[in-house]
């Protein structure tokens, strides 16, 4: 008698919301067995109990990444969704503020790749989040957070080349704006800084994009499945934009 198929399973960092959420359910419709992680144990308590497990905890602590790790063992995917920003003026930004992005948004995704990409059954995948403030400085109230993820880019960059005979894929997504509760919170910090009202810096953003509106975090977690799916098993160690024509290079 034939054993039963293995499920999938997934790895999916910041899931208590934003991009993270939506991927973790994107995942669980997919029927992908998801581990979700994220600072916050009271929002990751949202998500659907069946077919998803949970850890929380600080991922630019290099214990909480190994019990991760460890917890990936046999995974098919990866997606490093988690981050953090701080809307603060370029010039009044310390060494603190530089120090405590790049740990959580460029530090922590390095160490996860490097321990948990080897752990993934061979033909699984990982998703980086970069962003597409990578390739654009128009906002420059938040130019640690574009810094770290510009190194998004090179270490996706690198890890496709590291794990491509196991074979993993290793892509990157750069989002535009995607209506999350990141997103709001920026608009508020730039506005503020901008002495600019939220509604017309909003609109003017929208305007700024070639189709004319922001995306949803679900739109931005189908292409991730895409990258993760077999689909696109002949794409490693690329950025793809996700950004409505913002961002076309």
């Amino acid at each position: 008698m034939n054993s039963p198929a293995r499920s999938r399973r997934g790895v999916v960092t910041g899931a208590g919301s934003g991009i993270g959420k939506a991927v973790a359910l994107r995942l669980l419709r997919e029927g992908v067995d998801v581990l979700a992680v994220d600072i916050d144990q009271g929002k990751l308590a949202e998500l659907p109990k069946a077919s998803c497990k949970s850890m929380s905890g600080d991922l630019s602590d290099a214990g909480f990444r190994a019990k991760v790790a460890d917890a990936a063992e046999d995974a098919d995917y990866l997606v490093n969704s988690h981050g953090i920003i701080k809307v603060k003026s370029i010039f009044e930004v310390t060494v603190d503020d530089w120090r405590s992005i790049q740990a959580v948004n460029a530090e922590s995704v390095f160490f996860l790749c490097q321990q948990i990409g080897p752990r993934l059954r061979p033909g699984g995948a990982i998703v980086n989040l970069s962003s597409s403030s990578s390739k654009l400085a128009t906002t420059i109230e938040v130019a640690p957070y574009a810094a770290s993820k510009s190194t998004v880019l090179s270490i996706t960059r690198s890890f496709a080349y590291a794990l491509a005979k196991r074979p993993v894929r290793v892509n990157a997504i750069c989002p535009g704006i995607i209506d999350t509760p990141m997103q709001d919170n920026v608009l508020a910090g730039v506005s503020s800084l901008r002495h600019t009202d939220v509604k017309a810096l909003e609109s003017a953003r929208n305007s700024a994009v070639p189709l004319g509106r922001a995306a949803s975090a679900d739109e931005c977690a189908g292409a991730i499945w895409f990258l993760l799916s077999d689909e696109a098993a002949y794409m490693t160690g690329q950025a793809v934009n996700f950004t409505g024509g913002l961002v076309t290079w």
